[in-house]
């Protein structure tokens, strides 16, 4: 195994959807973390910088896309995939306008979490 794994932060209300991200990751041969809202999403951040954020948009806390200029300004490095179950194109506009690199609907497959990641990484 050579260097590092890249580290992957999931932000996501719906546990479900954090461990099956986490398994996706995982097989390959990712390192996932997840968080439930965007207080816990900041603490994370400031602990260790991931190359890639999975960030659910509607949080008990806020509005991920709310978050996204936040990470932008002070993690330039880091990739958004936004996910939502709101999947429309007024919501894809805004993402990718506030800074989102990917704009995920729910419910994604596998493979379109593998896609995006490829991309992301390449």
């Amino acid at each position: 195994m050579k260097g590092e794994t890249e580290k992957v932060l999931i932000v996501d209300d719906e546990i479900d959807i954090c461990y099956l991200l986490s398994v996706i990751l995982k097989q390959r041969n990712l390192n996932p973390k997840y968080v439930n809202n965007l207080s816990d999403a900041e603490s994370a951040l400031r602990m260790e910088t991931p190359s890639i954020l999975f960030l659910d948009n509607h949080l008990p806390d806020g509005l991920g896309v709310e978050f996204i200029s936040h990470v932008k300004q002070n993690y330039p490095g880091i990739k958004v995939i936004l996910i939502t179950a709101y999947d429309s194109v007024g919501e894809k506009q805004v993402a990718l306008n506030k800074g989102a690199d990917y704009f995920i609907g729910k419910p994604f497959t596998k493979a379109t979490i593998n896609d995006t990641v490829d991309k992301l990484m390449n």
